[in-house]
């Protein structure tokens, strides 16, 4: 255990790497071998635009990076926090540590973006997507990263959380946004098995879904289980029956250009009738609870 502790404390630049830019290119196989949806796109302009966005993020990350390491050594070393209410051995700090970083520092942060209409119109960059694939995964305005890693940073002082701890956290979610992004087959009966735990393909394509109140539903990170606690876990009968996107933005000039995409959250809002916080739902899937 010391061993894990040390590697995360002082985790390497190429693993890191190796994370986000591996797993691009594995997925990017697999996309091929076993695809979810036959899309018929320039797959690698879709890439070029979804990166330029990961590199935003990227950077904006390296920025604030001593912020994060700050906070996480102010925390630990004052034993500030939630990991030291109750004495625990170190798996257990670990589970739950890990946990309540996903709740926090992913899971509310994603539904609060989906409740305020001005972090929404950062958000909706993401989802304007429609044809989600392994490269949408951090497609994020550089806006919304911001106050991403500031809910991070909130979220490591108020669990305590050590620097490791933040990193292994870290290097979960980029893996988990690689894979709940990537346009793979999985077999539904698999895919239902572990979507009860952790966060699934399937189960997070659903938040993809152009309307509500699907967009609305799996706001899960690494873990399904907050979904599941509180009350804003969906599934579909039929995974092929989803269509991407999000309905104020389906045209190819909103969704599909750079220059648009960034200023999008600084355009007035937009409330058709049938879309978000308005309307109807219009869904011809099954939508269960």
């Amino acid at each position: 255990m010391d061993s894990f502790i040390a590697f995360f404390e002082n985790i390497p630049t190429t693993f890191r790497a190796g994370i986000l830019i591996g797993g691009i290119v594995l997925f990017w196989i697999l996309e091929g071998v076993l695809p979810l949806f036959s899309f018929q796109y320039q797959k690698v302009r879709h890439a070029g635009l979804n990166l330029f966005f990961t590199m935003c993020t990227a950077i904006i990350g390296f920025g604030l990076a001593g912020v994060l390491l700050a906070a996480s050594n102010w925390a630990s070393g004052n034993q500030f926090g939630l990991l030291y209410l109750i004495e625990m051995p170190l798996w257990a700090q670990i589970i739950v540590g890990v946990l309540l970083l996903d709740m926090i520092g992913a899971y509310f942060i994603h539904w609060l973006e989906h409740q305020v209409k001005w972090m929404w119109k950062f958000h909706l960059v993401h989802h304007s997507d429609t044809t989600v694939d392994v490269t949408t995964g951090l497609r994020h305005h550089p806006g919304e990263t911001v106050f991403r890693i500031f809910f991070t940073i909130c979220a490591v002082i108020i669990v305590g959380a050590p620097i490791w701890m933040v990193m292994f956290y870290q290097s979960l979610s980029v893996l988990f946004a690689h894979i709940t992004h990537a346009n793979i087959n999985m077999p539904k009966a698999l895919d239902k098995i572990l979507s009860f735990v952790f966060v699934t393909p399937n189960m997070h394509k659903v938040h993809h879904h152009y309307m509500q109140p699907l967009s609305d539903t799996n706001y899960g990170n690494i873990f399904s289980i907050w979904d599941r606690l509180f009350g804003t876990f969906a599934s579909v009968d039929n995974i092929a029956e989803l269509t991407y996107g999000i309905d104020t933005h389906m045209a190819p000039e909103e969704n599909d250009r750079l220059s648009n995409l960034l200023r999008i959250p600084f355009q007035p809002y937009r409330t058709p009738e049938g879309t978000k916080f308005g309307g109807k739902d219009e869904l011809k899937v099954k939508v269960s609870n």
